[in-house]
């Protein structure tokens, strides 16, 4: 049987061009497609827990894996080679389009695997590497990087802001944090990451005066 495997690794992406790619080259070199395998996932994530794990289970001798390319198999080099290696042993073929890479039974076919599985992790690797450097001067340059600390969200940056005092002399009250977050209308975590960035601790409390307050 011949499948189709596409792989997208976020919702913003689409599988309909993977899609499109794989009829369009199974159309020119008359292949039937038997079955198609679609999944949103990164592809850092074990094959095992992912559809194309459910795949390798079941295909057998003859059986042909389509995708566009290696890359959507997996995401660094021993995944790769994993999979193809379990392909091999079940003779089953795996071809991609953009590689152009056909995995059969000759020496040919595992070299190819292991050189475009390592370039495509070399590749990941100089953009990481890249990305941290970029980083690194940024930060050097004095420049924030990321959000600023015990700034979740707005609700954090005015109502708790806004409210600080007021906080306070309901909190030593003895008013529960979730009766204080309502009143103020931010949510009970925002709260309680508002309180630990300000320094405004919770003291010692026993186990009752901590359901007391909403302590959990």
């Amino acid at each position: 049987m011949i499948y189709g495997y596409i792989r997208v690794s976020s919702d913003k992406q689409t599988v309909e061009n993977q899609r499109f790619e794989i009829k369009a080259f199974c159309e020119a070199n008359k292949i039937a497609i038997g079955g198609w395998i679609e999944e949103t996932i990164s592809g850092t994530k074990s094959y095992s827990k992912r559809e194309l794990g459910n795949l390798l289970s079941k295909i057998s001798k003859d059986d042909m894996i389509i995708c566009t390319e290696l890359s959507r198999l997996g995401r660094n080099l021993f995944m790769i080679m994993e999979i193809l290696n379990i392909c091999m042993s079940k003779e089953c073929k795996v071809w991609t389009i953009k590689d152009n890479y056909r995995l059969g039974d000759d020496i040919q076919s595992k070299v190819l695997a292991f050189a475009f599985g390592l370039s495509a992790e070399i590749e990941r690797n100089l953009i990481s590497q890249r990305t941290k450097e970029a980083l690194a001067r940024i930060k050097s340059e004095g420049k924030h990087i990321g959000r600023i600390q015990g700034c979740r969200n707005k609700k954090l940056n005015n109502n708790c802001v806004n409210n600080h005092e007021y906080i306070t002399q309901l909190y030593n009250s003895g008013v529960s944090i979730p009766c204080i977050a309502k009143e103020i209308n931010v949510a009970k975590g925002t709260l309680y990451r508002y309180m630990a960035y300000t320094g405004l601790r919770l003291p010692q409390l026993t186990q009752t005066n901590k359901w007391e307050r909403g302590i959990y």
